[in-house]
């Protein structure tokens, strides 16, 4: 199909940026942007964009293909995602997926299903069929209802591309692909309330959907948005308790903490298969599972405190990972493990997906586990190492004076630019240094000790269980949870006059016992999750002078 020669159904890029800069003013494009209030656009990750892909078509339509990367800002891809657009040559990216999954939904397999209906005696040029389509699948895809002349427009379009393809299917999937390179479903669209003091109803929708489900509205969370529910603080926490008893709401916790954790990370994890040959591509993908199942049982299944995970000595288990936990494990399905009490592992400083993703192909690495323990669960900014920083000692590991990574480190710090930083990162790295690059555990180093004590905010530990409990009891660490599902769910950074209500979000949270569960339901109810946010004037400025620029 020569879909490229249909220029009104792919985006160039110059109509991209000019669509971002209407959705960023929250108007239509008949529509005067100057008493418009702004609005936030934030791009779709890909694990978002499969689920929907998933939940609209079904699952067995795949997405094959490249994304343009995710960018995290301050440790979230969720606040990322507010501040990425689409290159040209993520655009191409973003077409030859879109070509590829519109050629799935309307081939002989999936029509029938998929699109319902084809041309008929009474329909010869399929347009009635086309529209039905559109009307039906246009609203999920960009999660509002769309407008009597946008569904015209689409099914002239098919009939238009159908003639010049010759076939319906063909016209179809062309204009599917355009829907799916649209901005309206690339990016989540905030648009402004009647009062434009918040955002509408299908706005709050897809707000409450990705944060709690992680992919686009369902048939009664749209009903919701349409019947003007969601816009009573009954009906909006009616909704939100149906959408946290729902098996998805396992989707939207996976999510959270996936991003929460950098867990993405394991994806591209490799180590050196000489050194820990126990370690695979498919061990590091059933070590962020079992991450993941873990958080889930213990936080949604049995509703714990949220604490616990830092202690719990219960851990998702399955055979593949046996020998890096060097324990038997005689079935191939997961199962919750109990270590016994006094075994060096305990919580989730000990999970071999976090020992692991911050470590080097070869060798631990102290520092990367001290900077990921610090910004991750306290949320501190640690600034990277200056570029001419010498690190030949802390790499040698078959120094034959210094045996030990503690002690090469500690040479290391003999160079003071270096050791304001390390002071704060090594000691909680090093009380985690019994685990190997892939997080296997181990006494000795060159058949040397491994020191494990250190100290935290005063306090002394001896291994890593015990800095768990420290951890445990640290009130910065709940504070610093809420401070990220906030962020998570709002898409950015605090100002200073949001101060008050995550103080707020955060005494609710203790309140509740540390419930996640609860934490996410006073977040979605929350009037400030549904604020119309607004771009201050020089980026707004910067989007018009792009999109001039763009022609």
């Amino acid at each position: 199909m020569k879909l490229r020669a249909l220029s009104s159904l792919t985006l160039a890029g110059a109509c991209l940026t000019l669509g971002l800069s209407i959705a960023f003013n929250g108007a239509r494009a008949d529509e005067a942007h100057s008493s418009t209030p702004a609005s936030q656009l934030r791009r779709l990750t890909e694990s978002q964009y499969r689920s929907v892909i998933a939940d609209i078509f079904g699952p067995d339509i795949k997405v094959v293909g490249r994304f343009e990367p995710d960018l995290r800002i301050d440790g979230l891809q969720a606040v990322g995602t507010s501040a990425v657009s689409v290159t040209a040559a993520g655009l191409e990216q973003y077409e030859g997926l879109a070509r590829n999954i519109a050629a799935q939904v309307t081939d002989e397999q999936h029509r029938a299903k998929l699109v319902g209906c084809e041309p008929s005696a009474a329909d010869k040029d399929g347009a009635a069929c086309a529209r039905r389509f559109i009307e039906h699948v246009g609203p999920q895809l960009f999660r509002r209802p769309m407008a009597a002349a946008e569904v015209t427009a689409l099914t002239n379009e098919t009939v238009s591309a159908a003639s010049t393809l010759g076939s319906f299917h063909a016209g179809l999937a062309a204009t599917l692909s355009g829907m799916l390179t649209s901005p309206e479903f690339l990016f989540r669209v905030d648009r402004p309330a009647a009062s434009k003091r918040s955002i509408d109803a299908w706005s709050k929708a897809s707000r409450l959907s990705f944060l709690l489900w992680n992919t686009t509205p369902d048939q009664a969370l749209l009903n919701d948005a349409a019947s003007g529910a969601l816009d009573t603080q009954a009906g909006l926490a009616k909704a939100v308790d149906r959408m946290i008893g729902s098996p998805r709401f396992e989707q939207g916790v996976r999510a959270f903490f996936t991003d929460y954790l950098r867990l993405d990370g394991m994806d591209e994890l490799a180590k050196d298969s000489l050194i820990y040959p126990a370690f695979s591509p498919t061990v590091a993908t059933a070590l962020r599972e079992q991450t993941l199942r873990t958080i889930n049982w213990l936080l949604v299944e049995r509703k714990g405190d949220y604490r616990d995970l830092f202690t719990t000595r219960a851990i998702a288990m399955n055979k593949s990972l046996g020998p890096i936990y060097d324990i038997p494990v005689s079935t191939a399905n997961w199962y919750i493990h109990e270590f016994p009490q006094g075994d060096p592992r305990g919580g989730l400083l000990t999970h071999a997906s976090l020992l692991s993703q911050h470590s080097h192909p070869g060798r631990t690495s102290p520092t990367l586990r001290g900077v990921a323990l610090r910004e991750i669960f306290l949320c501190e900014k640690i600034p990277a190492p200056p570029a001419n920083v010498n690190f030949a000692v802390v790499q040698n590991v078959d120094n034959p004076t210094l045996k030990t990574t503690r002690a090469r480190l500690q040479a290391h710090l003999d160079d003071e630019e270096c050791a304001s930083c390390h002071r704060k990162t090594d000691p909680l790295g090093l009380g985690l240094e019994q685990f190997d690059g892939a997080g296997q555990f181990r006494k000795v180093e060159h058949d040397e000790p491994i020191d494990v004590t250190g100290n935290f905010e005063k306090q002394a530990f001896d291994g890593a269980a015990a800095l768990g409990g420290l951890f445990r009891n640290n009130p910065r660490v709940s504070t610093c949870l809420v401070q990220s599902a906030w962020r998570y769910a709002l898409g950015r950074n605090p100002t200073e006059a949001d101060g008050a209500d995550i103080a707020r979000l955060n005494q609710d949270f203790t309140t509740a016992g540390y419930r996640f569960t609860a934490l996410m339901r006073t977040i979605a109810l929350d009037p400030a999750l549904f604020a119309m946010p607004r771009l201050v004037p020089d980026r707004r400025a910067g989007i018009v002078r792009r999109t001039k620029e763009a022609g």
